[in-house]
């Protein structure tokens, strides 16, 4: 039984409301900006290409729907959670007032690699978009050292060279985790600046390449099946759907903040609810302008909206949105190596990772080795591995913990149906269910090899637990 003890309501609430060591800066819009700047990124600038190219054809536009209904039932169940335990910790915490000590430190493993690899993932992005403009200001790095390891890259003069690491990858993150590790309303601050730059981008771009639109790309708008399960078709859609679910993950990042936010139980679900809804609308706009405007086979590159606004003859404006991409893509970068390191906090807070993991800066309040070792471990991976890798890994990773929080959902409203809720999901006993049914069933549309990472990932956490975390859980101390 000690495998399923629980953290109940109470504690949770009393630590929410306790000083933590973490500064309260965050109010709604800071939560509303924060969740934009995760959700608008790799989705918009990099994945809608490589679906449109490798699973859906034009119908991506139906893989982002999909992906975004499944989000919904999720952030419902999310911002439920976040009212009503407002602390950091996101899924983890809610799991660990549901259903034990077990599945929540199963749910605080998947997060790490939810994290870490969407922002290996935008770091991988922001790389394509940066060595682009660098061209363009006629600033040549040695392509060598821009693509993941092994990648063959085809130079201007027709010649080959295959890439060692992508240094600009690596460079972004160090970045990234200074500002994260000298402040967080520093790091807000710039986050909303730089969501503003990239929302009117993209809204340039819709503007401006919609009149480029040619109806004929659109047709067939679901290719037929080429033989593998994921290769278009429905099914192509449906694993469109599981691949493009990592761009709508920054919802999830605004409940890392609660112990941040001025009015958790107001401003949470402000910001969860509001952040998605806004993403949403904008990724379906830009999938079907981009494949109305590029033939869908052609969209397979690390760039290409981009690519697309070369197409409609933007001229200077594709520059402009280049730099759009590269800020918008930084800020999602920043919202998941903030909202790593402050899961890690809250499972040593746990006692369920070593002390040292919630140490908080004296000067900065900001738990700072933590985010210096996030840094590393995502630097490393964003150097070696591809796109399109690593966000398959995340999206399984999501899915799984958007499962586990909409059940969590139900077990708490049987469990103490009394409980204070300053917001409640609607219609929730169709709406959680959902959210665990369709989750999954975007999880089945995954590649196989991306299942046994996730198993892999799973069995190492769980090594990990029964050899650490177990023994030192201050529930277990307790008891």
């Amino acid at each position: 039984m000690s495998l399923f003890r629980r953290k109940s309501i109470a504690t949770l609430q009393a630590e929410a409301g306790a000083e933590q060591g973490l500064r309260r800066a965050l109010g709604a819009w800071n939560l509303t900006l924060l969740g934009i700047g995760a959700i608008i990124g790799t989705g918009i600038f990099v994945l809608t290409g490589t679906v449109a190219a490798q699973n859906a054809g034009p119908a991506v536009v139906l893989s982002f729907v999909l992906a975004g209904v499944v989000s919904v039932f999720a952030a419902l169940c999310y911002a439920e959670f976040a009212s009503t335990v407002p602390v950091a910790g996101s899924a983890y915490t809610y799991g660990y007032a549901t259903l034990g000590e077990l599945l929540a430190w199963i749910i605080g493993w998947d997060l790490i690699l939810e994290y870490a690899l969407s922002a290996t993932t935008v770091a991988i992005g922001w790389s394509g978009y940066m060595v682009r403009l660098l061209n363009t200001l006629g600033i040549g790095l040695p392509p060598e050292l821009t693509a993941a390891r092994g990648a063959v890259l085809t130079l201007a003069d027709g010649s080959t060279v295959t890439a060692l690491f992508n240094l600009p990858a690596v460079i972004i993150v160090a970045l990234v985790t200074t500002l994260l590790v000298i402040g967080v309303k520093e790091s807000a601050t710039l986050n909303n600046v730089v969501v503003f730059i990239k929302v009117g981008v993209v809204l340039l771009f819709i503007a401006l390449a919609a009149k480029a639109v040619n109806p004929a790309n659109w047709t067939p708008f679901i290719p037929p099946n080429a033989g593998p399960r994921e290769a278009f078709g429905v099914t192509g859609i449906v694993a469109g759907a599981g691949v493009v679910f990592f761009a709508y993950i920054g919802f999830d990042s605004v409940s890392t903040a609660a112990q941040e936010a001025k009015n958790p139980q107001r401003d949470m679900p402000i910001g969860i609810i509001t952040s998605l809804l806004v993403c949403t609308v904008l990724y379906i706009i830009v999938s079907a302008i981009a494949t109305g405007v590029v033939p869908y086979a052609q969209l397979d590159v690390p760039d290409p909206i981009a690519k697309v606004a070369d197409a409609a003859g933007l001229g200077l404006v594709t520059d402009l949105i280049t730099v759009g991409a590269i800020a918008g893509l930084s800020s999602v970068i920043l919202v998941q190596l903030y909202g790593q390191s402050r899961i890690f906090y809250t499972m040593a807070n746990d006692g369920l990772l070593p002390p040292w993991v919630a140490k908080i800066h004296p000067r900065f309040r900001t738990p700072w080795i933590t985010q210096i070792v996030v840094g590393v471990a995502v630097a490393f991976p964003a150097a070696f591995l591809t796109v399109r890798e690593a966000a398959s890994l995340v999206s399984i990773g999501t899915l799984l913990a958007f499962a586990i929080v909409s059940a969590g959902v139900l077990v708490l409203r049987r469990r103490e149906p009394n409980l204070h809720r300053p917001f409640r999901t609607p219609l929730v006993w169709f709406v959680a269910p959902m959210g665990v049914i369709s989750a999954l069933y975007l999880m089945t549309g995954l590649p196989l090899r991306t299942w046994m990472r996730l198993v892999i990932w799973l069995a190492i956490g769980l090594v990990v637990y029964f050899l650490y975390g177990i023994r030192h859980s201050r529930l277990a101390k307790q008891s």
